[in-house]
């Protein structure tokens, strides 16, 4: 298969598992139900994801990816790291905002199988550590080890927030951003001199 075709594979299989997941909710949704509304056969599938675990960490480095691609410009940014960091998480709620429908879906199938959010842990540890290269915060050693920990923890405590914003603006995410934002660091500040 062509690596133009895997791409095509993946992207249909994430656009299918979403929809499904805004339609019916994440929990019922099956392999077969996806493979079906992306019009592959289950072998296909089995060709390019282990499991729905699998797929959603798909659809999260797809956000990762385009977070990246609207943040690329702060490169160059001489804002403080805090500033930087709350405009890419921002970046990323707006994005998730798209498929608010199916995330939420999602969130709340967690609730009935807590082991599916342990399981993505790892998944969304990697894309912590993408949004702090972003805002170009150092992510090596003990250091960075412990600010993509605190970041994960953090952007849980937002994520559920955000769940439950439905303005247009997103005023209550970024209230929680701010506010937890502000508390890691005088946490930070405490922990690491």
């Amino acid at each position: 298969m062509s690596k133009q075709t895997t791409k095509n594979v993946r992207e249909k299989t994430v656009a299918a598992a979403m929809s499904l997941a805004a339609a019916e909710g994440w929990e019922t949704v099956t392999l077969h139900a996806i493979a079906a509304q992306a019009k592959l056969s289950l072998a296909v599938l089995r060709e390019h994801f282990d499991d729905k675990t699998d797929i959603l960490a798909a659809y999260g480095r797809g956000v990762d990816r385009r977070v990246l691609e609207q943040t690329a410009s702060a490169g160059d940014d001489t804002s403080p790291p805090r500033d930087r960091l709350f405009d890419v998480l921002m970046e990323r709620f707006e994005i998730l905002n798209e498929d608010r429908n199916a995330v939420c879906a999602i969130l709340r199938s967690f609730r009935c199988d807590p082991k599916q959010a342990v399981i993505g842990l790892p998944h969304l540890g990697r894309s912590m550590v993408w949004m702090l290269e972003a805002a170009q915060i150092e992510t090596g050693g003990i250091k960075g080890a412990l600010r993509v920990a605190g970041l994960t923890g953090l952007y849980l405590k937002t994520l559920w927030v955000w769940a439950r914003d439905d303005s247009a603006d997103l005023a209550a995410t970024m209230a929680a951003l701010d506010k937890n934002l502000s508390r890691a660091e005088r946490w930070a500040a405490r922990i690491v001199p």
